[in-house]
């Protein structure tokens, strides 16, 4: 294990967590005063993520770019699922996929995508198209019928994809990670409601972020901290420590960054031994550069 990766996740988790979820709890004399910071905290507090720091091109010895799912039927994920229910929580906890609408949607996210390999830049419209519609029913209003929306919330979202680089830095001598862009995996809304196409169990891409534009918004964005109600953890420092479990779909590769399942077809397990395989590659790549 890395530990000096370890301490540094720590030290960071540990400076930029505020307390959010319970804000002037223990000082508050009314109800509407729980959660409002003291001037004194939000003059300390530091709201920006942890940032990058530049790395050249001629320290990354090796490199290699994969793709991940993730899947939030594991428990391990379920701090990116919930909550669904927006009622109750704090305007700060929000659901990974809702924070990421409401940046698109407030213009604090501007770098989305139709694909993972930023070719083709797309806008509120067209997210809006890929994440609502409205279905005439009975002819619509005209003809006495009325209309139907449907609409992709949290709770449709079985999944995220993850696009990041692995890379060895040189100059510190680790292997590092860094995520590219992230794209949450829910159904085809054009087929929401309709009872004739048995689409119920297929995700597809909705869009792709750009991460590194995204990191201020999720950063905002508090996850529950099951051992430490008083500290929540923002979404930028969750996914950057990869807290979360995941499966390779695929490499960038020669035959054009084929995925696992078009050359093992047919076969589950065989695609999780091929991704289990990827995973190992990487890791073992830290101790080879060590090897003369």
């Amino acid at each position: 294990m890395n530990w000096k990766r370890f301490y540094v996740v720590l030290l960071a988790l540990a400076t930029t967590s505020v307390v959010t979820a319970q804000a002037n709890l223990l000082n508050a004399k009314k109800v509407e005063n729980i959660g409002k910071k003291t001037q004194a905290e939000i003059d300390s507090e530091d709201e920006k993520p942890l940032p990058y720091g530049f790395i050249s091109d001629r320290d990354v010895l090796w490199s290699k770019v994969v793709w991940e799912y993730v899947d939030l039927n594991q428990k391990i994920n379920l701090p990116y699922y919930y909550p669904i229910d927006t009622t109750n929580a704090l305007s700060t906890r929000r659901s990974l996929f809702d924070t990421l609408m409401k940046g698109i949607k407030t213009g604090e996210i501007e770098e989305v995508y139709s694909d993972s390999y930023f070719t083709t830049k797309i806008g509120i419209e067209d997210v809006k198209k890929m994440t609502y519609m409205e279905r005439e029913v009975d002819g619509g209003p005209e003809q006495g019928g009325y209309i139907d929306p449907y609409s992709i919330q949290s709770q449709d979202v079985k999944g995220y994809m993850l696009k990041g680089i692995w890379y060895f830095d040189k100059r510190q001598g680790e292997l590092k990670y860094r995520m590219l862009a992230i794209a949450p995996m829910g159904p085809d809304v054009q087929v929401m409601g309709v009872q004739e196409i048995d689409d119920a169990d297929s995700v597809y891409e909705l869009f792709w972020v750009f991460y590194p534009d995204a990191r201020d918004a999720l950063h905002a964005s508090k996850v529950f901290n099951p051992k430490n109600s008083a500290h929540p953890i923002s979404f930028d420092n969750l996914l950057n420590a990869r807290r979360f479990n995941s499966t390779i779909i695929k490499e960038e590769n020669l035959y054009g960054d084929r995925k696992i399942a078009d050359y093992i077809r047919g076969n589950s397990l065989f695609q999780l031994l091929e991704a289990d395989r990827i995973k190992e590659g990487i890791r073992d790549r830290e101790m080879d550069m060590w090897n003369y």
